[in-house]
């Protein structure tokens, strides 16, 4: 029993240390035995001797009343969290809303009083120093700046070749030299700049009084530095007065108006910046300071002017000089981003308000919402920079032709989301680092403690799947345009294989990658799906049986299905046929145009697609593969010398082999000699050996080439005739029975032929 009671004391305690509670000095529990209320004192150090101290001079009850006690205070404890959490998220918006609600109404109200705080600022600052204090101060000021701007000038005309390649430069060839001429004016402003701001920090420590330096700074970062910064970056990136060397693609009027009102927009929010601040460093109280506050609507509502002013620039800018390269997607979202930016204008500054009525001050200290609206709005010169270094890192097209171009687009396309990617994955980094976000601490934001703690960890492993499904792609779809080129399949031609079918299929490989493509985009999608999910903590056993059972049933009730998947598998493992290769399948014939898992579909010549499931297939004749024979027959009157012939066929074959196909034959034109004998004349037969789908354009030439050299060498083509001998004493005008004898005559004459015909070579 007395270890019974030491071990639900122990518990008891355990779970009061983990709340928090242990430290309490008494506590008082109510006992319902004879002994009346009881008040059990714990021992601040709880150590295994006090604990067994404590339990000896304890009963079972009073154990059981005090391990109840601490029971009920952890489940309240943990119970109110739990409760409010789905409502916190809530109550903060709308607490928000309400806020600023009235903020706002308070500020509208008191805009009578807008330049309250600044006169009272001014008045506290120009107070103790005077007029002439004051006017001393700006001279030493002006001073100051005047002698920087002279340094600076010193500072840049040092680098004098530099400034005259810079002026002297005229339109580079290649990102290369452009960015060449680019960073040497920039660095060049910006050493001006540093030696600018170092000079005249130093001149304002000697000559302004020290009770008005923390003054300086503000004035001269915000206003000064901060622009002018602003203004090397954007003409960096803009070219405003050179169009050969602007980085982004977009029209001069757009270039300098962004230019301009870029400037413009930076003073004043620099302004806005340097009043708030003099106002706090004079004890203004946040009712008076709205000017500050008005100042920053002007800024937002410049930016969102701005903003739908380029508007056909900034889409261009997306869109950028490659207009072929841009898919229907791209072009839509090209359009709908100024659109999109405006409303992030409104939200920011919705956000801004809201984090102002909230009295969070510490997260706007250094201008976050600013650097954050420039960052999110400097996307299409992020963009255009990608898509800048993809046209010079892709590797260059391999081979020739539509296929080879095709190829070349679509790793470039894969280059360039593989880089929008990486893009978003560092702005989201950049901007929990200007926001202080620690991904690790949301769960204590109400978002739920498994789903917060993993976020960074589940973005990644997702991110990590994306980039594996693009770099898989990439490989395959590279290997496969390799694979196609090498085979010479051309995607342009009007009548493949000559017009008449059995062209030259692709390579085993070429018909195998889009399966694979297919298998690993499944694989990718589902690993990523279940290690996510995995992580999470959801147990992702029930999941694959789950899968196992329902593959079990499309099993039993997909037959067919089934059927046609293995004997697709069959076939592929075989090499039965290839992409691109003529089949003949219990009498449907045409060229292989697709393969999928459960299906081919064959192109007839003619332009009709059969689609034809495996498990169909009786049997497969390729008409494709390796190479083709081709024997031609030609009928010669009975005086005709053969060794002629032979001699005239064995020309012809010299002659082809000198033609511009001559690459597609495997045996030339050659002579076989005499084939049959009818009643017409001496039937002799040639042949040759070609790749297949290259024989009908060579048989073509080669008929051509047999009647010309015919024709000078005297030799004619036998042609059918036909005698009617008449009985004796008969007239000749009986033409009806003649005609009718020679026309039996005739179809006798076919059938022979045609049985003749159906004999093996």
């Amino acid at each position: 029993m007395a270890i019974l009671r030491s071990v639900l004391l122990v518990l008891a305690v355990t779970l009061c240390a983990a709340q928090a509670n242990a430290q309490a000095g008494l506590t008082t529990l109510s006992d319902s035995s004879e002994t009346g209320p009881t008040t059990v004192e714990l021992p601040e150090d709880l150590t295994p001797e006090t604990v067994r101290e404590l339990v000896s001079r304890l009963s079972d009850q009073q154990v059981r009343g005090l391990l109840l006690e601490r029971l009920d205070a952890v489940a309240k404890e943990n119970a109110a969290p739990q409760e409010s959490e789905g409502r916190a998220a809530l109550d903060f918006l709308g607490e928000s809303f309400v806020l600023m609600g009235l903020l706002l109404a308070q500020v509208v109200t008191e805009v009578p009083r807008v330049f309250v705080g600044v006169n009272q600022s001014f008045n506290s600052f120009a107070g103790p120093r005077g007029l002439n204090g004051v006017l001393t101060m700006f001279s030493m000021m002006a001073i100051a700046i005047a002698i920087g701007l002279v340094v600076e000038n010193i500072v840049t005309r040092m680098a004098t070749n530099w400034r005259k390649q810079i002026e002297a430069a005229d339109a580079p060839d290649g990102l290369k030299a452009t960015l060449e001429v680019l960073g040497k004016r920039l660095i060049l402003e910006l050493l001006g700049l540093f030696a600018f701001f170092a000079v005249t920090r130093i001149l304002i420590e000697f000559l302004v009084p020290g009770a008005d330096r923390p003054l300086m700074p503000i004035l001269m970062i915000n206003l000064v530095v901060v622009p002018r910064l602003f203004a090397a970056i954007s003409r960096f990136l803009l070219a405003p007065n050179r169009p050969d060397l602007r980085l982004v693609y977009t029209d001069d009027w757009t270039a300098r108006f962004l230019f301009r009102n870029q400037l413009y927009i930076v003073i004043l929010a620099g302004l806005s910046i340097v009043i708030f601040e003099f106002q706090m460093m004079h004890n203004v109280s946040l009712d008076d300071a709205t000017v500050g506050f008005w100042l920053e609507v002007a800024v937002f509502v410049w930016i969102a002017y701005v903003l739908y002013r380029a508007r056909d620039g900034l889409t261009a800018m997306l869109i950028g000089a490659e207009e072929n390269d841009v898919t229907p997607t791209e072009r839509l979202i090209a359009r709908a981003y100024p659109w999109c930016a405006v409303f992030l204008v409104i939200v920011t500054w919705v956000l801004v308000q809201m984090i102002i009525a909230q009295g969070r001050f510490d997260l706007l200290s250094d201008a976050q919402h600013y650097v954050t609206l420039g960052l999110l709005l400097s996307i299409p010169v992020f963009d255009t920079m990608v898509r800048g270094l993809v046209r010079h890192l892709v590797p260059p097209m391999r081979g020739q032709g539509i296929v080879a171009e095709a190829a070349y687009q679509s790793t470039k396309r894969s280059y360039v989301r593989i880089g929008r990617a990486g893009l978003i994955v560092a702005t989201i980094i950049v901007l929990a680092d200007i926001w202080q976000i620690d991904f690790t601490d949301l769960a204590h934001a109400n978002l739920g403690t498994r789903i917060a703690a993993n976020l960074i960890e589940n973005l990644f492993l997702i991110a990590c799947g994306y980039l594996v499904w693009e770099l898989v792609s990439l490989w395959i779809n590279r290997k496969l345009a390799d694979e196609q080129t090498a085979a010479g399949i051309d995607l342009e031609a009007e009548e493949p294989g000559g017009g008449e079918g059995g062209g030259e299929g692709g390579s085993r490989l070429s018909t195998v990658l889009p399966l694979i493509k297919i298998a690993a985009q499944v694989s990718i999608i589902t690993l990523t799906v279940l290690i996510v999910l995995g992580n999470l903590g959801i147990d992702i056993t029930p999941l694959l049986a789950g899968a196992g059972i329902i593959g079990l049933a499309i099993g039993f009730g997909a037959q067919t299905l089934v059927r046609d998947i293995v004997s697709g598998l069959f076939f592929l493992f075989d090499d039965a046929f290839r992409v691109g290769e003529y089949l003949d399948i219990d009498g449907t014939v045409g060229t292989v145009e697709r393969i999928s898992i459960r299906s081919l579909q064959l192109r007839h010549h003619q332009g009709p697609v059969h689609t034809i499931p495996y498990g169909e297939i009786p049997k497969v004749t390729n008409r494709s593969r390796d190479w083709v024979i081709v024997k031609l027959k030609f009928t010669v009157p009975f005086d005709t010398d053969v060794n002629k012939v032979k001699k005239l066929f064995k020309q012809i074959g010299k002659d082809i082999m000198e033609a511009p196909y001559a690459e597609d034959i495997i045996q030339t034109f050659k002579s076989q000699g005499v084939y049959d004998v009818n009643d017409v004349g001496i039937i002799v037969r040639g042949k040759f050996m070609a790749k297949p789908g290259k024989q009908w354009m060579i048989r073509k030439d080669v008929y051509a080439r047999v009647q010309k050299i015919f024709a000078e060498n005297g030799i004619e083509f036998a042609r059918r005739e036909v005698r009617v001998k008449m009985p004796e004493g008969e007239e000749a005008q009986d033409n009806t029975g003649a005609a009718a004898a020679a026309h039996a005559a005739i179809q006798e004459q076919v059938e022979q032929e045609t049985g003749s015909a159906d004999k093996p070579a």
